[in-house]
């Protein structure tokens, strides 16, 4: 691995060229009334003079731009470094309230006035991420599906149409472009360090965003329209998000931990050195409480390090920079692919000693769509800074720390021999995903488990007492039933784990939640999953979700009806379906229970077969797909509105024909025979 100390910079030359000299080129000093009314109001007119166009497509000139814009920058950095912060208020707060982060804003003047670098690349990587929130609010004014990119947000003829393109052509210049500063996406793509962002950058930013909430106040006045805010993302369920316990984190990371963390900043291979600001300002926040610029500033990093691994190993040093703008970057996406883009296998799994931790954490805190996405959401502005959660703070930070280990020059068995470290890197090691879709289809499984083994605590009208209805034979068909699903629990006693299937009662000493747990448990490789698993999965997942929401019906169904029977309200066609109902829970449960069973088998099984030998399945995914129809047919007939249940026990006979036939023919479940 190089040593990150020789790497100076992680901007190509052009790029760098163009964000930290072009804009410095022009030595005239500005007068900062040509833009600035005296009543405070950005005069757009005279800042888009400044914007030079091609001549061929009259778009953009960028080059010509920014070194234009360059001294105007510098005179509004120098305007606002005159102000004080009541100043400031009193003349820019109102022009901010249309982001809905009006704090925000007047924290990145709080960091202008100062002289740190890390605090300044801070405030525009939340400066850029509100504002590309406020305009994508702005945009919804005119449309109804938000463009997931800021370029395209830039280039929409919806913002065009509230702003003018003269005003969009300005803010291109600064961010949403690749042929321009493009400062949103060097810094959040951690390529830029600190003292490679102007400040003067920043404060322009800060002066437009004012500016464009004038521009929006008048747009809203003569339109009478009402701009809206979108409701921010919230955490739920943040205890899914523990993959450091907090008992292993000193509780919640105390202050010997973060010593220790920052010890291994500087002596870990991890981190390049001109990124080592970053890494301090990141646990100097956690120390603080300020858990959003700790994740805001530590993400990046988290990128330029496992950047830097990936073209050492891959040995393609050259993608260590920031791309051009013909060209791609190389971001998480693309690290953790299995494969190049030029289908070479991807060496990086190899470096990392537990690839299939690091990269599963990062795809589950990352990537997965049923996961925080984390990145995501922080730097497009959908998550409230003031209120993000610690613990995801602490799984982050608790990564970070297992990385540096990991890849550190010195002789690091002190640090990872320490109380609080060991526990971290043996929580690591065994870290397996959570919002992978075999991840949450096992969650599925055991939560409908859960759901139907409730049944038999629902209140019901004893036997006896239940009115006898024409065409119902006692317990027969029902018994039938059962006695088809101790059948084909038989057929899959091969595959099942020995001595846990008795033949008094193989339905109730198979079909348990102990069994499906211990299933479940079995340590899936969901790192560069084949689409023929996902696709299998796929199916599996809404089979699981069809099972629960039958489960949800009858639970629910039989919970009223008993309190119909109770206040004697049933009416005639009422009291002949109940106990129908009652009786057809006595089969659906065990049946129920089988599919779930079938479906924690196949999520083991199509894992194997696909690794070793992708097979034709598409017969196998017809059967499948019979087996959701069945589901949702389930799901119809056991309705309140439906009630169907003699069909729903016709139905289900002829299911079980077809199951027990499928794996007399070896279709399903035929790669575990091997």
């Amino acid at each position: 691995m190089a040593f990150p100390g020789s790497v100076t910079t992680c901007l190509s030359q052009p790029v760098h060229y163009v964000i930290c000299k072009l804009g410095f080129e022009k030595k005239d000093t500005y007068d900062i009334n040509n833009i600035l009314s005296g009543n405070g109001e950005v005069r757009w007119q005279a800042v888009a003079e400044h914007v030079s166009y091609l001549g061929s497509d009259q778009s953009v000139d960028y080059i010509k731009s920014i070194r234009s814009l360059g001294p105007v920058c510098e005179s509004v950095n120098l305007y606002f470094k005159s102000l004080t912060k009541e100043q400031f208020e009193i003349q820019y707060a109102s022009w901010f309230h249309w982001t809905n982060c009006t704090e925000v804003f007047l924290g990145v003047f709080d960091v202008l006035q100062c002289t740190e670098a890390t605090e300044v690349a801070l405030g525009l990587m939340k400066l850029t991420s509100c504002l590309e929130r406020a305009l994508g609010d702005v945009y919804l004014l005119k449309s109804s599906d938000c463009p997931f990119l800021l370029r395209d947000l830039l280039a929409s003829e919806q913002l065009a149409d509230v702003f003018g393109q003269a005003v969009m052509d300005v803010l291109r210049v600064f961010i949403g472009s690749p042929h321009g500063l493009n400062l949103r996406n060097v810094l959040w793509h951690g390529f830029a360090s600190p003292q490679e962002i102007p400040a003067k950058y920043c404060a322009m930013l800060l002066f437009l965003t004012a500016g464009l909430g004038q521009l929006l106040q008048t747009y809203l006045l003569q339109t009478e329209g009402v701009l809206a805010h979108r409701p921010y993302v919230i955490f739920v369920s943040l205890e899914e998000l523990d993959a450091f316990p907090g008992k292993y984190l000193t509780t919640n990371l105390d202050n010997e931990m973060l010593a220790i963390a920052e010890e291994l900043v500087k002596l870990s291979s991890f981190v390049l050195k001109t990124m080592l600001p970053f890494w301090i300002a990141a646990l100097t926040a956690f120390k603080q409480g300020r858990y959003a610029d700790c994740v805001i500033l530590l993400l990046p990093q988290l990128e330029a390090g496992l950047r830097l691994l990936f073209t050492t190993t891959n040995k393609c040093p050259n993608r260590l920079l920031t791309a051009e703008s013909s060209a791609l970057y190389t971001t998480f996406d693309e690290m953790l692919a299995k494969h190049l883009d030029n289908g070479e296998v991807n060496q990086l799994p190899v470096v990392l000693e537990e690839p299939a931790m690091a990269s599963d954490f990062l795809w589950d805190f990352l990537n997965h769509q049923e996961g925080p996405r984390v990145r995501d959401r922080l730097s497009h502005g959908e998550i409230k800074l003031e209120t993000f959660p610690k613990e995801i703070a602490n799984q982050l930070v608790g990564f970070a720390i297992t990385i540096l280990c990991r890849f550190s020059d010195e002789d690091m068995n002190s640090f990872k021999e320490h109380v609080g470290i060991k526990p971290l890197l043996h929580c690591a090691s065994c870290y397996r995903s959570r919002f992978h879709p075999t991840a949450l289809l096992s969650k599925q499984v055991l939560e409908c488990m859960k759901s139907i083994q409730l049944w038999p605590e629902l209140p019901t009208v004893p036997e006896d007492q239940v009115e006898k209805v024409k065409g119902l034979e006692g317990n027969a068909e029902a018994n039938t039933l059962i006695l088809m699903v101790s059948e084909t629990i038989s057929q899959l006693q091969h595959y099942l784990p020995q001595n846990c299937c008795s033949s008094d009662d193989p339905v109730n000493s198979v079909l348990t939640e102990r069994l499906l747990v211990a299933l479940c448990a079995t340590r899936l490789c969901t790192l560069y999953c084949p689409r023929a698993v996902l696709e299998v999965v796929l199916l599996l997942r809404r089979i699981a979700a069809q099972c629960r929401r039958v489960s949800r019906q009858v639970s629910a169904g039989a919970a009223l009806r008993y309190a119909q029977w109770l206040g004697r309200s049933l009416r005639s066609r009422q009291r002949h379906s109940y106990p129908r109902m009652l009786n057809s829970m006595k089969f659906l449960s065990p049946v129920l229970r089988l599919i779930l069973l079938l479906i924690t088998l196949e999520l083991v099984s199509v894992h194997s077969v696909c690794k070793k030998n992708p097979f034709d399945y598409q017969q196998y995914l017809k059967f499948l797909k019979s087996v959701l129809q069945y589901t949702e047919n389930l799901v119809t007939y056991t309705s309140p509105e439906k009630n169907k249940w003699d069909e729903t026990m016709e139905l289900t006979k002829k299911t079980l024909i077809k199951i027990r036939e499928i794996i007399d023919r070896k279709l399903m479940l035929m790669h575990l025979a091997t």
